[in-house]
């Protein structure tokens, strides 16, 4: 039996690892999934060490934890290397949100400043495993960023379909700079995935959107290295931004493996937090998730600006056996968290704000606690959309005339 293959979420078919294949012929989504055995033949000091390690594969922290990523493809691992951020703690934030213990993971600090680099760094390595030599994705930039950057050390054809003036300039220069092919779609972020899953299917392009099971795997990462940071003892909340809910997918499958292998004892709440002009994810929740109706989405946190979320079937799972939430914020909202966390001196991307915004309004609710350990995801670089931030700054750019008493006159009033 392989130690590792691809299998239907709902009717639980499987697939050999190196098929291409997106969907099960029932229509569900599919996931990695590896011989139980596997948990219980490393250890967590092994995956620590190899941080100590020169290899670029074990100084990544995706491909360091892959014998619980994939580990079929390591040997091909096309890597930064990317992962092992930082976590940080501020008094300032903590007040903010109201709670004690409130942490947050920077997967901005990623090589081209998203978490999408560690989803990426397995779907191109995939990729290159199996021979392909021409990759896509749909983007509202931060995908489109990363398979650019992977696909270019990879020697593979890279194209991506954007939103056409839904786009940061920033995330944009990134994917042309890199070298891939941008096609600027007349619709959102759905119309592009739609298109992309079309190419997919009739133009031999390997997509590696999050409907790729190999995304979501890299993902997982995220939760290990959280985990290993508080050695193993589990935070009561794990808070992220919701878009395309590949995330919250990953997050609850790394817990419950995790879980049911014996390397945590408790299983932490997961809480995915939409934007309000973004909220199809959360308008199921608070139906019970009897079914998900997409809408057309706006808000000006780009990367979550997304109506039509593909990874509903698995995130909805993972609300219900983490004993998790869904909740929306409001794009001001997102504005003042993110101002908060830009001048505490972390920084961060409007959408990846909405994880601290959402805390605030959990608390408030009573649904988080003040006392409870929390752990928010910030998902991109302060940098990815400069836009946003010189359109919300209060702070104005003063001009200098040239007249030193003048200038002395401003300083004193600042």
């Amino acid at each position: 039996m392989n130690k590792e293959w691809q299998q239907c979420v709902k009717c639980g078919m499987t697939y050999d690892l190196n098929n291409v294949v997106y969907q099960c012929t029932c229509g569900s989504m599919l996931e990695i999934a590896r011989d139980p055995a596997i948990f219980q033949k490393i250890t967590k000091d092994q995956f620590k060490s190899r941080r100590l390690s020169t290899k670029d594969i074990d100084r990544s922290g995706v491909w360091r934890f892959r014998e619980f990523i994939c580990e079929a493809s390591a040997p091909h691992a096309v890597t930064h290397p990317e992962g092992n951020t930082n976590i940080y703690q501020r008094d300032e934030l903590s007040i903010f949100g109201a709670v004690d213990n409130l942490w947050f993971k920077h997967e901005g600090e990623n090589p081209t400043g998203s978490f999408k680099d560690r989803g990426m760094t397995v779907a191109v390595t995939q990729a290159k495993k199996i021979g392909l030599s021409f990759v896509g994705c749909a983007s509202t930039g931060n995908t489109s960023a990363a398979l650019a950057a992977y696909a270019a050390q990879a020697g593979l054809k890279a194209v991506v379909f954007i939103p056409d003036g839904k786009i940061s300039t920033g995330k944009l220069a990134q994917a042309l700079a890199y070298g891939a092919h941008c096609i600027a779609v007349q619709g959102d972020f759905d119309t592009a995935m739609t298109l992309v899953q079309e190419a997919g299917r009739d133009c031999g392009m390997y997509v590696v959107n999050s409907i790729n099971p190999f995304r979501p795997e890299g993902q997982k990462s995220i939760i290990f290295e959280v985990l290993e940071f508080f050695d193993y003892e589990s935070p009561d909340w794990i808070v992220v931004p919701a878009g395309n809910l590949g995330n919250t997918s990953a997050f609850g499958k790394a817990v419950l493996e995790l879980y049911n292998a014996g390397w945590i004892k408790k299983m932490p709440r997961i809480a995915s937090v939409q934007a309000e002009g973004a909220n199809p994810f959360f308008k199921s929740y608070k139906n019970n998730f009897a079914k998900l109706e997409p809408i057309k989405a706006e808000t000006y946190a780009t990367a979550i600006r997304i109506g039509n979320p593909v990874n509903f079937e698995k995130a909805y799972k993972v609300i219900q056996s983490t004993n998790g939430v869904v909740e929306e914020v409001t794009d001001h909202e997102i504005t003042i968290a993110k101002q908060t966390i830009d001048r505490s001196g972390i920084g961060c991307e409007p959408a990846s704000a909405s994880s601290l915004a959402g805390v605030k309004k959990l608390v408030a609710a009573g649904i988080m606690k003040k006392h409870e350990k929390v752990v928010c995801i910030l998902t991109g670089n302060i940098l990815k959309d400069t836009d946003a931030i010189l359109k919300s700054s209060t702070n104005a750019v003063k001009v200098f005339s040239g007249d030193l008493k003048k200038l002395k006159e401003l300083l004193a009033a600042l």
